[in-house]
């Protein structure tokens, strides 16, 4: 009988514990697969005992540079799915590229079940840098990037979505096909329920660092970016802050800004200092 009673409380301790804890969607970076995100999975699983944990495989390698509304279509229909097996909720991470990717899926869908979305060192509002361009297109330089990426053959690359050239802001905004849609700088039908679907979080993590060395500026990981002097505007001074609701999260204290020093852009999923300081106490 003694033994049954152990037997019963193992059980609901078991129960109790996979219960506190919140399904994780897990989107990787770019020119890499689910694979890279396997020692981060292996974290929270021990840390966060009974966590499920969704690592998503899509879009791996050479397919991470497909064009960004494609990548965020086929993201934003799992989320829903996986979304639909947890009615309770779901925690989301995004790293890198797929941090931005991950967030316009959510905004694509303004009747998520999102509770905490945790973006990882992502480019959030663009990225202008060689640092990061010549992980992929090693001859290219970060000044001439426009004459490829403001065209319709460079708007079939993820990144061509997200290049936010600061001294060509007119090009930006006629032929960027991606990121000033998702961040309401360009006005559209979507974009009311873009808003929607941000606000709807109860919880929005950014996580970045000074020494990131590839996402550029660094502070794009907290919506801030360059003007056309290369001064970085804080986020809340950018239109952005309003435009999709990153003000209405923070004055309903729902927002939180993580800013690490000391950790290079691949090390922010790999090295367990970092992911218990600053990823495992926000999945709840």
């Amino acid at each position: 009988k003694m033994r049954l009673q152990f037997l019963l409380l193992a059980a609901c301790s078991i129960l109790s514990n996979s219960a506190a804890y919140k399904p994780l969607v897990i989107l990787h970076g770019i020119l890499s697969g689910s694979e890279s995100m396997a020692f981060l999975v292996r974290e929270i699983e021990e840390a966060h005992p009974g966590t499920i944990v969704y690592n998503c495989d899509k879009f791996s390698g050479w397919y991470s540079l497909e064009n960004a509304w494609w990548q965020v279509e086929q993201i934003r229909d799992y989320l829903k799915e996986v979304g639909k097996l947890h009615p309770e909720g779901i925690n989301v991470l995004g790293y890198s590229q797929g941090g931005l990717l991950a967030r316009a899926a959510i905004q694509s869908l303004p009747d998520h079940n999102v509770k905490t979305f945790v973006s990882l060192s992502s480019p959030q509002a663009g990225q202008y840098g060689t640092s990061f361009l010549h992980l992929i297109f090693p001859d290219l330089a970060a000044k001439t990037a426009f004459e490829l990426f403001y065209s319709r053959v460079g708007q079939h690359t993820s990144v061509g979505g997200y290049w936010n050239d600061p001294h060509k802001q007119d090009l930006y905004m006629k032929y960027s096909e991606f990121l000033p849609l998702i961040n309401n700088e360009k006005r559209s039908s979507n974009s009311t329920s873009f808003k929607m679907g941000m606000v709807r979080l109860n919880h929005l993590v950014m996580i970045g660092g000074p020494n990131d060395d590839v996402i550029t500026p660094w502070q794009s990981s907290h919506f801030a970016y360059y003007d056309e002097n290369l001064d970085v505007v804080p986020f809340m001074d950018r239109e952005v802050y309003t435009a999709i609701g990153i003000k209405t999260l923070q004055e309903a204290g729902k927002l939180t800004i993580v800013i690490k020093p000391d950790v290079h852009h691949l090390g922010w999923h790999k090295r367990r200092d970092v992911i218990q300081e600053v990823i495992l106490p926000y999945l709840d």
